[in-house]
């Protein structure tokens, strides 16, 4: 692993939001905003870079994760709520349901979740509390028809899904299980096939949210180890970035000219020494990339009548 290849530059910003669990980095380039949001508080976040206002959406629920829409007003989103997927519009606050598919589980939520490159919004369910040894999480994905698929299950935290630049390679954390897999995916059946390991992380360390960049490498926020991971197509780790927050939670690369890592935070669990050592806790990062570019998200296909 090499720490000289100089793609990561200075932190450039710190975004004082305090999150109890700050999820989902998200850049918006028409807004010329960063969205994320923070699970526990049920917010959506909105920072714009050009007068740095920040605002936050209040939602019904915990939300998991949630995606704009392609061709729609420019504040309907879909998203994971803590019970299932709906259409939401931040302004109006009108809500439709899509689908709760896991209801009557109890003690799972929806988690982690992101567009595919044709559009198809994806996000899976995680184990919060259990009560039975057999309970697991599932990952689904939402089509352009609004059905819903439910691809696999015998999850315990479903997390870190991103794609390959061309769509074709799709990547998923367990964060429990401590690793990645990846997954061919073709996009004309919308299946999944050759699952393997893509990259383990030690017991202490679990794999948080993920993005690609233009080159095919993947970040990897590594909650417990204060760091964001970039690892080439191959699984090895070519670069570390330490930052000044114990549980690093999701990354986006974005910014006016997509050369910004941003990088959100928790403060979940945190003990007292740790929130007094680490301040910053619960904070968005920003830092700059140097010949480093990221992939816009795709924004979700939905046709919503």
């Amino acid at each position: 692993m090499s720490n000289h290849s100089g793609c990561i530059g200075k932190l450039i910003n710190v975004i004082p939001s305090q999150n109890q669990l700050g999820e989902n980095a998200l850049w918006h380039a028409e807004h010329r905003a960063i969205y994320w949001i923070d699970i526990m508080a049920c917010n959506i976040h909105k920072y714009r870079v050009d007068d740095q206002s920040h605002q936050q959406y209040h939602l019904p629920y915990r939300i998991g994760s949630f995606a704009f829409l392609a061709n729609q007003d420019t504040y309907q989103v879909i998203v994971a709520f803590e019970q299932g997927f709906a259409l939401y519009h931040l302004e109006t606050h009108a809500i439709t349901w899509l689908s709760q598919p896991e209801i009557t589980q109890l003690g799972n939520r929806f988690n982690d979740g992101r567009t595919d490159r044709i559009g198809h919004f994806w996000a899976g369910t995680m184990v919060e509390t259990r009560h039975t040894p057999e309970q697991q999480g599932s990952l689904y994905r939402v089509d352009n028809q609004g059905q819903l698929h439910k691809t696999f299950s015998n999850i315990k935290i479903s997390n870190g899904l991103c794609w390959s630049p061309d769509g074709s390679i799709m990547y998923h954390a367990d964060s429990e299980r401590h690793c990645i897999y990846q997954y061919n995916y073709c996009q004309q059946s919308n299946t999944l096939t050759n699952k393997k390991v893509f990259a383990n992380t030690e017991q202490h360390v679990f794999p948080d949210g993920s993005t690609v960049d233009t080159q095919g490498y993947i970040w990897n926020a590594q909650w417990g180890d204060h760091s964001v991971v970039r690892y080439n197509p191959d699984g090895e780790i070519v670069e570390k970035l330490i930052i000044p927050a114990v549980q690093p939670s999701s990354v986006a690369i974005g910014g006016p000219n997509l050369d910004w890592l941003i990088v959100t935070t928790s403060r979940i669990a945190l003990s007292p020494q740790q929130l007094q050592d680490y301040p910053l806790s619960g904070n968005v990062f920003i830092y700059q990339l140097h010949n480093i570019t990221g992939i816009v998200d795709t924004p979700c296909g939905l046709i919503h009548t």
